[in-house]
């Protein structure tokens, strides 16, 4: 394969994956009204009426079908299989999640052993030459990915959103290193939570739930460990996922942060999301989602940039987003305490 690898040869890809999710999406809204699976309005949510919850269902769906359609199984059949069946185990828990309402001390474990599934089948992150620590920052890794996209669920198209532009920026970042396995989930996924945000965009229809979150946040992180760079120093490539996932990550940091010191759990839900403060300051929910879309996009540009750039230019250019994330934090920060007193 090597660099023959065109963007045409994923199209079937991004096409069955958005063409699939266009059409189960509605059919999932009508399972959850005939089974009353309804996200119902509270002070914590900023819906106001009951909302179908099983779209994740379809993104799901979809993104399973065009992987079995256009995998490139022989060469890949551990590692996609792997995936799959972590994806669908996520599917389920998120399903039972979103009819029954499980303890943390029920999600966690379950996120547990779809992490420990990818690693056992050979998906680690590689910066310690396969020592222990690696294990760990594989497992933090996944585990915090697959909260961070349940983290951003809170508004309109924000996930799903969100969940598009990064796949599609790792889609181009493996087509240009020459990686199949990438660029198959990558343009799979895009597909997929493009579809369905024709249904979730504001005001939505429908919404993805945990069996959706759950499903992205898992193949997003499990796509930004097998991103490799093979001309990029270590010292520079660790960054690149880090940054296309930025967004996700800085949110859920703001998030955790914020509730630890106003002492509530972090898992207790809220409207002290990243999304919720830029409503505060008198955006209205589609201005917010799409500011945060276009956050997203110049993070993808840069970490395109820092995978290309000598390493010295890339660091800098690291230090930088890290820079303006502080900024932004604290600024943020600042609009939640003079929103709460």
């Amino acid at each position: 394969m090597g660099h023959a690898m065109v963007m045409a040869d994923f199209l079937p890809l991004i096409v069955i994956g958005f063409a699939a999710s266009l059409g189960l999406t509605p059919l999932t809204r009508q399972l959850a009204r005939r089974f009353g699976m309804l996200d119902q309005p509270n002070a914590r949510k900023v819906h106001r009426v009951p909302t179908p919850l099983m779209g994740g269902l379809a993104i799901y769906g979809a993104f399973l079908l065009a992987v079995l359609l256009f995998g490139n199984w022989p060469q890949h059949i551990v590692e996609l299989g792997t995936i799959l069946v972590g994806a669908t185990w996520l599917a389920l828990v998120g399903l039972l999640d979103d009819r029954l309402d499980l303890s943390p001390w029920i999600k966690f474990p379950a996120q547990f052993a779809a992490a420990a599934l990818v690693m056992l089948a050979g998906i680690r992150v590689d910066l310690f030459k396969g020592s222990l620590i690696d294990w760990l920052i594989t497992f933090v890794w996944i585990v915090g990915i697959i909260n961070a996209i349940n983290f951003l669920d809170n508004l309109d198209g924000l996930a799903a959103g969100i969940s598009a532009i990064v796949a599609g920026f790792m889609f181009v970042l493996a087509i240009s290193q020459g990686q199949q396995l990438v660029s198959i989930l990558a343009a799979a996924l895009c597909g997929s939570a493009i579809g369905f945000l024709f249904y979730n965009f504001n005001p939505a229809t429908t919404f993805m739930g945990d069996a959706g979150a759950l499903v992205l946040g898992f193949v997003l992180a499990v796509m930004g460990i097998k991103l490799k760079f093979p001309h990029q120093h270590l010292a520079v490539s660790w960054m690149i996922p880090i940054i296309v996932l930025g967004l996700p990550i800085f949110d859920t940091s703001l998030v955790v942060f914020t509730r630890l010191r106003e002492g509530r759990s972090p898992f207790k839900g809220g409207k002290d999301h990243t999304s919720h403060r830029l409503v505060a300051l008198g955006m209205s929910q589609r201005a917010a989602v799409i500011s945060l879309y276009m956050v997203c996009i110049l993070l993808g540009v840069t970490a395109i940039i820092v995978s290309q750039a000598p390493v010295e230019t890339a660091q800098s250019i690291g230090a930088l987003v890290a820079g303006l994330g502080l900024i932004a934090f604290v600024a943020l920060e600042v609009v939640r305490r003079s929103a709460v007193s």
